[in-house]
């Protein structure tokens, strides 16, 4: 089932029908995520791709008439989903050169195709006594239009990144205390409550969401952790619309996460040395051998 009707096409149109040349790197990527796609109505333990219209933004209008609209499409294609768990806190994800995303781009780089390409991936960061990162990948492989607010966000210094970047949620399906602590609509400028960590390549910008950096988000993220299989909720990631001529606000990506496991998360054993940086790491998943960072492994995630 097609997850929403005006989704682009997850193929470029330089694409061909033959051997190499049409290497997808964006299919194998949301295929060999830790979290697995899944139907965006009635999956579960796995990701999905919600169409921008369940996402209320503001419109053309908004400072005048405090007006919000539904997004409509998203600014850039879904590219699939990490859940990890690590001793450590798990930083910079793009930038270590065994992420399987940054191969899989690499590789059609290599054969001279989405040479244009560009990853957004924002890393959600959860503490405890294994630390578990939620990684939402999204792409384009058109250009990032210079000047539009995306650009200046992506190139922006941090100040005026943490002032811009907001997630939109939404609780589809959960018990009402998950809905009351987290709020059944929300929005938050993630980078004036929580600390976020940017790390810009050559070809992406990931967002490290640290939430164990508020006490008050640490406590909502534990209830919430409590009834996690039973809850399911879309997440959207803005880039907040503070003037006039930044109107009407688009999502960049939007991701379904529908009750999920925790023991879903694929195990990464970071090496000696510094952590959460782009060091050479050996990464093993503990019932398997040496995987990609994200790699799924699981046979029971599989399915």
């Amino acid at each position: 089932m097609c997850p929403t009707k005006n989704k682009p096409s997850l193929k470029s149109p330089s694409d061909s029908d033959d051997g190499e040349s049409s290497y997808d790197w964006r299919q194998e990527v949301i295929d060999g995520g830790s979290l697995r796609r899944v139907d965006l109505h009635d999956g579960s333990n796995g990701w999905a791709s919600p169409p921008g219209d369940l996402f209320s933004l503001r419109g053309p209008d908004y400072f005048s008439r405090r007006k919000k609209i539904p997004s409509g499409n998203w600014l850039l294609l879904p590219a699939g989903v990490d859940w990890l768990r690590s001793p450590h806190r798990l930083d910079n994800v793009l930038g270590r050169p065994d992420n399987r995303v940054s191969a899989a781009l690499r590789r059609a780089q290599s054969l001279g195709q989405f040479l244009k390409s560009f990853v957004f991936a924002v890393n959600l960061q959860v503490p405890g006594h294994d630390c578990h990162s939620a990684v939402f990948y999204f792409a384009t492989d058109d250009p990032i239009p210079p000047g539009s607010l995306l650009h200046r966000f992506i190139h922006g210094d941090d100040a005026f990144r943490n002032s811009r970047f907001k997630i939109v949620n939404h609780i589809v399906k959960g018990p009402w205390i998950v809905k009351a602590a987290v709020g059944n609509y929300s929005a938050c400028l993630l980078g004036k409550a929580l600390v976020c960590n940017y790390h810009k390549g050559e070809n992406y910008l990931e967002i490290d969401v640290d939430i164990g950096s508020s006490a008050i988000a640490s406590a909502i993220l534990k209830l919430a952790l409590g009834f996690v299989t039973a809850v399911t909720i879309d997440m959207g990631f803005v880039v907040e619309a503070q003037a006039e001529d930044e109107l009407p606000e688009k999502l960049i990506g939007a991701v379904r996460i529908a009750q999920m496991e925790m023991s879903a998360a694929a195990y990464v054993e970071p090496a000696k040395g510094r952590v959460g940086t782009t060091a050479t790491s050996a990464l093993e998943q503990r019932r398997g051998g040496p995987v990609r960072i994200g790699q799924e492994r699981d046979e029971e995630a599989e399915g």
